[in-house]
C-alpha cells in the first residue's frame, strides 16, 4: 500500500507511537484519545521551548525551531523540534523530556524527519540527534538504509491501521507502566482474556 493523493497524510509523530506500541498509536491516531500524566506534562514543558517558530544564527549555524516538515512521497506531515543548518545541510534534533535510554522508537521518528527534510531541501541528511532534557545529553543518530527502510514499513502499517480503523489488543507488558494512555487502554483488564470472558458471561446469557 503506497501513498495516494486521495489519502490523508499521517503525522510524523505516529511513527514513534507505532514503533513503541501499535495500540498506543491507534488510540491516539484512530480514536483520538489523549490522556495526561507526569511524563506528558514534562514533555509539554520541554517542548514549550521549541514550539514557537523561530530562527536564529550562532557561529555560522542557523537554528530553526518548530519547523513544519512534510513528505509528499510518503504522505507525512509534522514539525521538527529543532533543525540546525550547517551550511545548506539540515540536522534535525528531537527533544525528549526524560533521560537517555536505549530503543529505536525516537530514532525512527528522527529518521522520518530527515526523509522529509531531504525531499523538501533536495540535499542528503545523513544524521541528526535526540536531546534528552533531564540528563542534558545529546545522542547522535546516523540514518542507515535499514532505518530508512523500517520508517517506510511503519508508514505503510500506520496508514493501513488508520484507513481500516484497526485498534490492536493491549500488550500488557513493561511498556504500559510509563504510557499516558494506560487509563484508557486498561491493558491489565482487556489483556486478561479469561477475565473478559467471565465478565461477558455474567452480563450475557447465551441460549442454544
Amino acid at each position: 500500500m503506497s501513498f495516494q493523493e486521495k489519502d490523508e497524510p499521517i503525522m510524523v509523530s505516529a511513527i514513534e507511537h507505532y514503533s513503541y506500541c501499535p495500540r498506543q498509536c491507534a488510540l491516539i491516531h484512530v480514536e483520538q484519545t489523549f490522556d495526561e500524566n507526569l511524563y506528558t506534562l514534562r514533555g509539554r514543558a520541554v517542548h514549550e521551548n521549541v514550539d514557537e517558530e523561530e530562527r536564529h544564527e550562532r557561529e555560522g549555524v542557523r537554528f530553526e525551531l518548530s519547523l513544519p516538515i512534510w513528505s509528499e512521497r510518503l504522505g507525512l506531515v509534522g514539525k521538527a523540534d529543532l533543525v540546525e543548518f550547517h551550511g545548506k545541510v539540515p540536522y534535525p534534533v528531537e527533544y525528549k523530556s526524560g533521560r537517555q535510554r536505549a530503543g529505536e522508537h525516537e530514532n525512527l521518528q528522527l529518521c522520518a524527519q530527515a526523509i522529509c527534510l531531504e525531499e523538501m531541501m533536495g540535499v542528503a541528511v545523513e544524521k541528526g540527534a535526540v536531546f534528552w532534557h533531564s540528563s542534558r545529553r545529546r545522542k547522535e543518530v546516523v540514518f542507515t538504509d535499514e532505518m530508512r527502510s523500517r520508517v517506510r514499513e511503519v508508514v505503510v502499517e500506520v496508514r493501513k491501521m488508520i484507513a481500516e480503523r484497526l485498534v490492536p489488543p493491549p500488550v500488557n507488558d513493561a511498556r504500559c507502566g510509563l504510557c499516558s494512555l494506560k487509563g484508557s487502554c486498561l491493558p491489565s483488564v482487556v489483556g486478561d482474556r479469561p477475565r473478559v470472558r467471565r465478565a461477558a458471561g455474567e452480563l450475557f446469557v447465551v441460549s442454544d
